[in-house]
């Protein structure tokens, strides 16, 4: 018998008893053990709830309890996540999380306790909820150097989106619509202006070449600028525009980014649309192959923190099977990245396109000003070459 403790029982803690719960046969046969969850820390009682018994307000019931194998942590945050986390495989306990700030920020300390306690730190569920894409980063794609790393992360940001694509709806309105389904938070800046989807591309980063990625160190832009009008643009043109995260290679240096771009239908990440993520992986062997899912959700996510369960059960007694050190890799600036841009700018400063040879002219969209697009070029020769003109809207176009 393996007993499990749930730290948080929100939204996935809550999800991740019904699953160990309704596929009981299926989770024990996989792990080789029954398990069974014995402890819920939570601030609330959730009376009439079928686990009301199962709840504790005190921590150390969990932490000090030596037939408590796995911690599986559903807080979210850092405060007190990593307290808890911490201490629960200093005290020689397994822990499972979905938490990717946890993940992100602490990352390489917690990993490193995990090995040396000779325990286990999975956080399968941390990016791209239910789609398994750390998993095969690490045991799958192993042969291979990974040579870029893309994706749409973040399922708030996709769905406003989509639906401003779809509807030709404002922002601010497809925002409010996000909120009241439940898509978007109160605050919904982590989203939205991509810092949720920075720290996701940074841990699929240090997967990828097995080493640190401070997310600090990504520049990330989000989508709060998107206009209707720059989703016109994006129609005519017959493109759509998604927030992604990217992490490559290019002339032995490591570049990422998280940032809105237009997208071309030969793409795949074109057709993604609503609250599903998908996530490209290049190998220079293996070539492009792609994972695609519900990238949140309730049950969704919780079958990955299970999933992660069963193989701490499995792997019980062997070392952590995870290729992150403490080495830090250098993240260059975005500004010295090639890329396309999509610029709109006011029909006055118009002759500033001709300072990008080859820039391809687009106009009859929207009154009192001109798009274009560029030839390929960084950042910061863009920027050299549009001058003192100040442009309306800048999106990067692959």
């Amino acid at each position: 018998m393996t007993k499990i403790a749930i730290l948080g029982y929100g939204t996935i803690g809550s999800g991740v008893a019904k699953v160990i719960k309704e596929n009981k046969n299926i989770v024990s046969g996989n792990a080789g053990d029954d398990i069974e969850v014995v402890k819920i820390l939570d601030l609330r009682d959730f009376p009439g709830d079928e686990n009301e018994k199962l709840v504790t307000h005190d921590y150390e019931e969990i932490v000090s309890d030596p037939e408590i194998d796995i911690v599986v942590e559903t807080m979210g945050g850092t405060k007190p996540a990593f307290d808890f986390v911490k201490r629960a495989l200093l005290a020689g306990k397994s822990v499972c999380t979905s938490n990717k700030a946890l993940v992100a920020d602490h990352g390489t300390e917690l990993i490193q306790i995990a090995k040396d306690k000779n325990v286990k730190f999975y956080f399968e569920a941390s990016v791209g909820g239910g789609i398994p894409i750390l998993r095969p980063l690490r045991t799958c794609i192993v042969a291979d150097e990974v040579e870029s790393i893309r994706g749409i992360l973040n399922g708030t940001t996709n769905f406003i989106l989509t639906k401003m694509d779809r509807d030709g709806a404002s922002y601010e309105d497809v925002l409010k619509e996000a909120q009241k389904l439940g898509y978007a938070e109160a605050d919904p800046t982590a989203d939205v202006e991509g810092h949720d989807t920075c720290r996701k591309i940074a841990i699929l980063t240090a997967l990828a070449y097995g080493a640190q990625v401070d997310f600090q160190d990504i520049d990330t832009k989000g989508i709060s600028d998107i206009t209707s009008e720059d989703m016109a643009y994006a129609k005519k043109l017959g493109r759509q525009i998604k927030l992604l995260g990217l992490s490559r290679r290019e002339n032995g240096k490591l570049y990422a980014l998280v940032s809105p771009y237009m997208l071309d239908e030969s793409d795949a990440l074109y057709s993604v649309s609503g609250v599903f993520n998908a996530i490209t992986v290049k190998g220079n062997m293996l070539g492009d192959v792609m994972f695609y899912g519900q990238g949140a959700g309730k049950e969704a996510t919780a079958s990955a923190v299970v999933t992660d369960i069963i193989e701490t059960v499995k792997k019980r007694g062997q070392k952590l099977d995870i290729n992150w050190s403490a080495d830090k890799l250098t993240v260059e600036s975005s500004d010295k990245l090639s890329d396309r841009f999509f610029v709109r700018v006011k029909e006055s400063d118009a002759d500033v396109i001709t300072a990008f040879n080859g820039a391809e002219r687009i106009e009859g969209v929207v009154s009192g000003e001109v798009g274009f697009i560029t030839k390929s070029l960084t950042y910061e020769e863009f920027t050299a070459k549009l001058g003192a003109k100040t442009p309306i809207s800048v999106i990067r176009y692959a």
